[in-house]
């Protein structure tokens, strides 16, 4: 006699007193649809008694990985990438000896005023 596992010969794996409706599979739902701003629709199914409140306005599209809204007309726009900076793009935007040097005696000067020193 072999021994091993706990099912019951005959029976399925995982079966058990529920029927299906009982698990999801026929249970009421609402059906509700999302748009990117490249105009994909995107369709979720909600239970039936979920409170509307717990609906989510947005979510992530699975075909592009923007975000989608739930108003056709008016999707939630692409965010706008800047452009890759150079490091020598980055040195021009550096402030000169003189503009540091003031920032930096404002600075201080808040500082000691808040204090009570000045």
């Amino acid at each position: 006699m072999v021994s091993g596992g706990s099912a019951i010969r005959g029976s399925r794996v995982g079966s058990g007193p529920m029927g299906e409706q009982d698990r999801g599979v026929h249970a009421d739902r609402i059906s509700i649809s999302y748009w990117d701003a490249m105009g994909n629709e995107t369709v979720r199914h909600f239970a039936a008694n979920l409170p509307e409140e717990e609906i989510p306005e947005t979510i992530d599209s699975p075909s592009t990985g923007l975000p989608a809204g739930r108003d056709k007309n008016n999707p939630p726009q692409v965010a706008k990438n800047e452009p890759y900076k150079t490091h020598l793009a980055y040195v021009k935007e550096r402030r000169t000896d003189e503009e540091a040097a003031q920032i930096l005696d404002e600075a201080l000067l808040k500082l000691r005023q808040r204090r009570g020193s000045a």
